[in-house]
């Protein structure tokens, strides 16, 4: 054996005992990676692309549930119309990130 391995044994107690362990917790974190953050990080970027990509006129669901069209945009808040009551359209103002999904058009269901 060399000095090193003679050394780390000793340290170690056997080296299957503490060593095993180790190799085990490093295991379990990346399957955690793996599975939920990977997954999460994912999910995160397409959303953020999704809410660069609105323009006027894309229906789109609120994270409250409040369906309406982009009439306007404002930074990091939109103009959103919910209604139309004839004389007057409803629209209501909110954040952008409170949109949860753009409906799809007309043109891609057919």
């Amino acid at each position: 054996m060399t000095a090193f391995s003679t050394i780390w044994l000793q340290a170690s107690g056997g080296g299957s005992i503490l060593g095993s362990p180790l190799l085990m917790m490093v295991v379990v974190m990346g399957i955690f990676y793996v599975l939920l953050i990977l997954p999460q990080q994912r999910r995160q970027k397409q959303h953020r692309a999704m809410l660069e990509a609105l323009k006027n006129g894309d229906k789109v669901v609120t994270s409250g549930g409040i369906y309406g069209t982009v009439s306007g945009m404002d930074g990091d808040t939109l103009i959103l119309k919910i209604a139309d009551t004839g004389s007057a359209a409803v629209k209501i103002r909110v954040a952008r990130s409170a949109i949860a999904q753009v409906e799809a058009s007309e043109d891609a269901k057919s």
